[in-house]
């Protein structure tokens, strides 16, 4: 089992959602994160003011699925997220050791 988890620019979500539904993903966990890579913040303006900021809105997806989807739902993800601009962000693929549901106490591929 893999865990995927991309980071990626907030407007991007619905996209990398209907294409991962599409790709057969069945769930996923969305959390609304902050943080900086190369571009090291942005400047924006606020009630007239310009002001910036060191930490950049982004979207962390994490989805876990069997080993055998990992390549497609990477290229996925890539795919459905690309702008070509700088701050796109990143695609992480780590290892499960032991996935339980706890509804049912079904284990691994197939509490997924």
């Amino acid at each position: 089992m893999k865990l995927v988890i991309a980071v990626i620019k907030p407007f991007k979500l619905d996209e990398v959602r209907e294409a991962l539904s599409a790709a057969g993903v069945q769930g996923m966990t969305v959390t609304e994160v902050k943080g900086f890579g190369r571009q090291k913040g942005q400047t924006e303006i606020y009630r007239g003011a310009e002001y910036t900021t060191n930490m950049v809105p982004k979207i962390k997806i994490e989805v876990a699925i069997e080993d055998s989807q990992a390549s497609h739902v990477v290229e996925t993800i890539q795919q459905a997220a690309h702008t070509g601009s700088i701050g796109d962000g990143k695609i992480f693929v780590m290892d499960i050791g032991q996935a339980v549901r706890i509804r049912t106490g079904e284990t691994n591929e197939t509490a997924l």
